[in-house]
């Protein structure tokens, strides 16, 4: 995603999910195939049970959601996918890109040329991936939630750390104990504004120019929009001035 905030990003994602809610169906679609892979059950697949709720959150049918699952534990026939990361700049801006496709070659020759028409070009593996670190992010709203009890349910269960603002409460997990922290949640009854495992910056990049966050912001929009794509992640960091600049032309 762009270079927001934690939360701006969620924002930017539910009305992603608005504009182009076939394109978010298929995505979830395959994100939950692949999650059925270690069980269709999902009081005993955390990873499963989180898909779904954000599913339903954009209405996702729910024969959408039971037909993945059962292409993904095998009770129907389903293509075979492959998930590719490619990786490159969008000038100083580190970029990677997750695909999940059932033909490399379509998905290599169209995000090549996504770079291409950006003025950009796919960088070797391992030159932006370095810069990442793959963690469970959990995402609650403040709402009524204590912060101390909060922070002691999530570091009990195994999370590396708790941070608080005045949105609400972000927590970090090894991604190894992310379904142990979302369990312990979830047996408290706390829901989940986004829980998942991603690539997080381990230093970003400041925006601050508005030309150069509409040419980001561009370059990430059309590699969102290509069908293969699952996930873009950057180091951009936008400053507040920018942010408020592009949330007024939105």
């Amino acid at each position: 995603m762009s270079g927001h905030s934690k939360w701006a990003t969620i924002k930017h994602a539910k009305g992603a999910a608005d504009a182009k809610r076939g394109k978010m169906f298929s995505r979830l679609a395959k994100e939950i195939m692949l999650a059925a892979k270690s069980g269709g059950d999902p009081n005993t697949n955390p990873s499963l049970r989180n898909l779904i709720a954000k599913a339903k959150g954009i209405n996702m049918p729910k024969d959408n959601i039971d037909r993945a699952i059962k292409k993904g534990t095998g009770e129907l026939q389903a293509e075979v996918l492959e998930e590719i990361t490619y990786e490159g700049y969008a000038g100083t801006v580190g970029l990677v890109v997750q695909v999940l496709t059932d033909n490399k070659n379509r998905a290599a020759a169209e995000i090549r040329n996504i770079f291409k028409k950006n003025g950009s070009e796919l960088g070797q593996s391992g030159s932006v991936t370095r810069n990442f670190e793959r963690k469970g992010q959990i995402l609650l709203a403040k709402g009524s939630l204590d912060e101390d009890e909060v922070m002691m349910l999530a570091l009990d269960a195994g999370a590396e750390d708790v941070n608080a603002d005045e949105e609400g409460f972000e927590i970090l997990t090894a991604p190894s104990d992310f379904v142990k922290v979302c369990e312990a949640l979830n047996a408290a009854g706390i829901e989940t504004t986004d829980a998942e495992v991603k690539l997080l910056p381990m230093a970003t990049t400041p925006v601050t120019d508005i030309n150069q966050a509409r040419a980001v912001n561009k370059f990430i929009a059309a590699l969102e929009d290509n069908e293969d794509v699952q996930n873009v992640y950057s180091t951009a960091d936008f400053s507040d001035e920018v942010e408020a600049a592009l949330e007024a032309e939105a």
